[in-house]
């Protein structure tokens, strides 16, 4: 098998069309067929079945897919390890949250930028829905989002350090005086939130608004959650939110916190990319320094006697 073959033949297996594979490789349509047909008499299988229908991977096609994919990023690793001219280079495009934006990828940005500065990284602020979405159609390359990895076959995702949620409220209101405030406590409760579809508006339905009996009452959607902070200080209402995204407010007293401990007072974080993508030169090592920067702290077992 030569690395070549495999290349093409991984093109060739997620367009499903010769032709479309040919123009992607910048390849005449004969060079990628006499590729696949080399291969196919190398394994001793076929791993396309044809009809007029199109292309269908077989089953030993569908299991050289995961082999090619490891051996063709083994080869970058290789290349990469021993020679200058495999440094990262290009553009890496970087999905997440305003929150994570301004408060979580900063430092590690800055030590990627030390490490691979010839990647050019692009930022783009978005919801989990239109950052998954992103990476799924490979329009960004990573992401990052609040809440469960998605379920998805094309998309591997990697737990990070999880964020701590509270619920905050006009400074001096009686409930940030009480020792522990409960879902109970906060029903008929007027909250702000973000738009539907929003990392926190999700962690204000899955932790508040989908109890049983009374709930906590919206009393407006707000896009900005520099908007929301400020409409909570000015005693609009209360909000739950990432703790991160609102300690500088707590530091000053512009909101009060409220000694709430729900059943979901962790936000979860992943990083999200596609599973079997051409991956950008920089996204290995960005992964790399994210799992170093990011990622859950090991836990250190009592030792036994």
């Amino acid at each position: 098998m030569q690395l070549r073959q495999l290349s093409t033949f991984r093109t060739v297996a997620d367009a499903l069309n010769v032709t479309h594979a040919a123009e992607r490789l910048n390849y005449a349509q004969s060079s990628v067929t006499e590729q696949i047909k080399a291969l196919e008499q190398d394994l001793g299988v076929r791993l396309f079945e044809r009809s007029n229908r199109g292309l269908r991977l077989t089953p030993a096609g569908h299991r050289l897919v995961d082999y090619a994919e490891r051996m063709l990023s083994l080869a970058e690793e290789a290349r990469a390890a021993v020679t200058e001219l495999g440094i990262p280079g290009g553009e890496l495009l970087i999905g997440a949250p305003e929150t994570l934006c301004v408060y979580r990828l900063p430092s590690l940005l800055t030590r990627f930028r030390e490490d691979c500065p010839k990647v050019h990284v692009v930022l783009r602020p978005g919801n989990r829905k239109e950052c998954r979405k992103g990476v799924h159609e490979e329009t960004l390359d990573l992401c990052f989002t609040f809440g469960t990895p998605p379920d998805h076959p094309d998309l591997e995702s990697m737990p990070l350090l999880p964020e701590p949620v509270v619920v905050v409220a006009p400074k001096d209101h009686p409930l940030t005086r009480q020792e522990l405030v409960t879902n109970a406590d906060l029903a008929g409760v007027d909250f702000l939130v973000t738009e539907p579809g929003c990392s926190y508006r999700m962690m204000f339905e899955e932790a508040l608004g989908s109890n049983p009996g009374p709930r906590p009452r919206v009393a407006a959607e707000l896009t900005s959650i520099g908007a929301l902070r400020t409409c909570v200080a000015a005693g609009m209402g209360f909000a739950l939110l990432p703790q991160i995204a609102v300690a500088a407010d707590l530091a000053r007293g512009a909101v009060g916190l409220v000694p709430w401990r729900g059943p979901h007072y962790e936000a979860p974080i992943h990083a999200t990319w596609r599973r079997n993508a051409q991956h950008a030169p920089g996204l290995l090592p960005f992964l790399d320094a994210t799992r170093t920067l990011l990622g859950p702290r090991p836990t250190t077992g009592q030792a036994q006697g």
